[in-house]
């Protein structure tokens, strides 16, 4: 394959003449300019675009770390990230980790190594100890309030939105109220943990270990939920489920052995993904796809970290 020196020397140029054609240089005279696009033409010379990228320092590359691919909550906030990167000419490099934290480090290496311009991790595995270790290297921007590290982030208050969504269960009359987490661990989820444990403290209801419920993700583990739900002798009222999908699962079962929606249960759900509306499930909207966005757009400014809280919405429907 032909290099840039074999068609400086078909052309008659120099090596510099050739590189200020390939960069679109204006001072190139037009028989010298012309005399180089030929002899690309001629030795079908294709440009080296790493090297290049690397001349410039900037791959146009952009990390996307997500724990699952096929979760309909990472999806939208992927979408947003991936219409805002068209539109600034950026491509994205996606990163599954299953919250595995040695795939997560593989992201940030690459970051290190200069193969990706900067990171968006949507939900972290790594502690900060190894998120700090990377900053350096590049723009690192968070799905969650990181108001107090060297990167950005977007996110929403946890506290506050678990809290509103507690007191409206209770506004309703429930007093028995559960819910449903992704995680143990993560920063949501410890945020949420104290929210329902001051809300208990306030309305002066006993904390019940039964009533919470983890590795709540998917549509099946809404079925795994109603199943404990069933053996209980005293089961909660009202259960406030972290997203929308599991909602449906635990409405849909519910349905099934006769559990009525919201007389005997009521379900509130988190997201407002799509099929919160067609089960007209009573949900919280994040507006995902406009956080990806504000994450592609922080990624982008790598000169300065900013913070920016999304706020969230009620929507009332049929389940509570």
């Amino acid at each position: 394959m032909a290099n840039i020196k074999d068609i400086a020397k078909k052309a008659g140029v120099s090596v510099t003449t050739v590189s200020r054609v390939l960069n679109n240089h204006p001072y190139v005279s037009e028989g010298k300019r012309k005399a180089v696009l030929l002899a690309i033409e001629e030795s079908n010379y294709q440009r080296n675009i790493n090297a290049v990228h690397l001349s410039k320092g900037e791959t146009l590359l952009i990390g996307v770390v997500v724990p699952f691919t096929n979760h309909p909550y990472f999806g939208l906030l992927v979408e947003g990230i991936a219409n805002e990167a068209m539109k600034n000419n950026y491509k994205l490099v996606l990163f599954q980790t299953n919250y595995e934290a040695d795939r997560e480090i593989e992201a940030l290496k690459m970051l290190q190594y200069k193969q990706i311009d900067s990171l968006i991790i949507c939900s972290r595995i790594c502690g900060w100890e190894i998120i700090n270790q990377f900053t350096e290297y590049g723009p690192i921007v968070l799905c969650e309030d990181a108001r107090n590290h060297n990167v950005s982030s977007t996110f929403i208050d946890h506290y506050i939105s678990f809290t509103n969504a507690l007191e409206y269960l209770h506004n309703k009359g429930h007093y028995k109220v559960g819910y449903c987490i992704g995680r143990k661990s993560g920063s949501s989820s410890r945020q949420r943990g104290k929210a329902y444990a001051d809300f208990l403290s306030r309305i002066n209801e006993r904390y019940n270990e039964e009533y919470i419920f983890y590795e709540c993700l998917n549509f099946e583990h809404g079925e795994d939920v109603v199943r404990r739900l069933s053996s209980m002798d005293n089961p909660p009222t009202a259960l406030l489920v972290t997203n929308d999908i599991a909602a449906a699962g635990i409405v849909t079962s519910c349905r099934e052995i006769g559990i009525r929606i919201p007389d005997d249960l009521a379900i509130m759900g988190f997201d407002n993904q799509p099929i919160s509306k067609i089960m007209h499930i009573t949900t919280l909207e994040i507006p995902l796809v406009q956080m990806g966005r504000n994450l592609l757009l922080q990624a982008l400014d790598g000169e300065k970290h900013t913070h920016e809280e999304i706020s969230v919405k009620l929507i009332e429907r049929q389940t509570v």
